[in-house]
């Protein structure tokens, strides 16, 4: 076995850079959406032969809580398994389930003008009932069990229905907020309720806890670990079958939902 020789040069510091772009939702219902089936293997690969670091270019408006949770856990759960301190740098928006992501990271970095926040939960739907009165539509609607048409957008609404609903999402909110509290513990500022779904622009989110500093991936790396850091992307191979059928699902629905989270913050 070849040993290493002493007079040959040390490797620079490798840094892998994970991109985190777009909405977060299992099997791809938003086309690009961000799932832990498919990065799952991205970022095992990333901390692999043990890299300097792991940089997260996250840019999402969030999305599914479960997925949100899988992924982050999964990073920590790598990140402390291989001893790799993890950087994410925020560039339009972390919000909701993006800022969960972010929440992963030991240190969160982000640009001046971006948006994080959102530590909240939400359902939104539409009531048809007197539309389809007005049409003279009439819904017939059968099931076994009481609660199988919870929420029915054609029916009017039920204070059973949003009780429960509420029971559904109100968990959900504390799932989230304890996990910023343990990631982001000593660090956020007291007397601020900062998980009622408010979000902040740049300094102010960091004055506030909610990340270390204004800073750029590729300065701050440098800074961090060297002028000669090595930077290695990962992200998710796509064949041509789902190239192509990304840009069908551009045009449906799922491509509507999706720009109805990113304009929630201008974007």
């Amino acid at each position: 076995m070849m040993k290493k020789l002493p007079f040959l040069p040390a490797r620079a510091p490798r840094v892998s850079v994970i991109r985190l772009q777009g909405a977060i939702a299992s099997g791809g219902r938003f086309g690009s959406g961000l799932n832990d089936a498919a990065l799952g293997p991205v970022i095992e690969r990333a901390f692999r032969k043990k890299p300097a670091a792991v940089a997260l270019a996250i840019n999402s408006p969030g999305g599914s809580p479960a997925q949100s949770s899988l992924i982050a856990a999964r990073i920590r759960r790598l990140s402390e398994e291989k001893s790799v301190p993890v950087h994410a740098f925020v560039e339009d928006v972390a919000a909701s389930g993006g800022y969960w992501l972010a929440s992963a990271a030991d240190q969160i970095w982000l640009d001046e003008t971006s948006l994080v926040g959102s530590i909240g939960v939400i359902s939104a739907g539409f009531g048809f009932t007197d539309l389809i009165g007005r049409y003279g539509i009439e819904r017939r609607v059968h099931t076994a069990g009481k609660s199988k048409s919870f929420l029915d957008p054609f029916r009017p609404e039920r204070q059973e229905d949003v009780d429960r609903l509420r029971a559904i999402l109100d968990p959900l909110h504390e799932r989230f907020k304890a996990q910023v509290m343990a990631r982001r513990a000593g660090r956020l500022a007291e007397g601020r309720d900062l998980f009622d779904g408010s979000v902040w622009i740049g300094q102010e989110a960091v004055d506030l806890g909610l990340a270390d500093g204004c800073a750029h991936l590729v300065p701050k790396m440098k800074a961090l670990y060297g002028d000669k850091v090595r930077f290695v992307p990962f992200g998710m191979k796509r064949s041509i079958f789902q190239r192509i059928s990304g840009r069908l699902v551009s045009d449906t629905l799922g491509a509507v939902e999706e720009q109805a989270l990113w304009s929630r913050y201008g974007l």
